[in-house]
């Protein structure tokens, strides 16, 4: 029963709208129900030894509390290598803005001003109404 109860968990989205992609696998599951359900996926590409990339780790957080509509994925390009050869990930920290499966902007480095302008461009629409800068 415990078994089932956790395969269930894994075949859902996140409630936090933030996951960690451990595998191939559980990335191609998150980025798969995303686009079912229409919702655009921002993932932070990084690494454990990289200080800007795990510095990051609190805005990212900031943004998914920010962008309820969106799914936000980590993931950590020593674990799931594979990932990040096919995004063509080249140095941490990278972001990566995707709908419907495609990659629709792609951010390198540190910036927190920059990728706030271009999530504010890209979905004013799902960004809560009561959330000020």
């Amino acid at each position: 029963m415990v078994m089932e109860g956790q395969q269930q968990q894994e075949q859902q989205l996140p409630k936090s709208r933030v996951a960690k992609v451990d595998s191939e696998e559980s990335w191609y599951l998150f980025v798969t129900q995303a686009n079912n359900q229409g919702c655009p996926v921002f993932v932070h590409f990084g690494a454990s030894w990289c200080v800007p990339s795990l510095a990051m780790n609190s805005f990212f957080e900031e943004l998914a509390m920010t962008y309820q509509d969106i799914l936000f994925l980590v993931v950590d390009v020593d674990e799931v290598k594979g990932v990040a050869s096919k995004m063509e990930v080249k140095a941490m920290p990278t972001f990566v803005l995707m709908r419907d499966g495609a990659v629709v902007d792609k951010m390198v480095g540190a910036n927190p001003e920059e990728i706030r302008k271009r999530m504010d461009g890209f979905v004013p629409s799902f960004r809560r109404p009561n959330m000020v800068d």
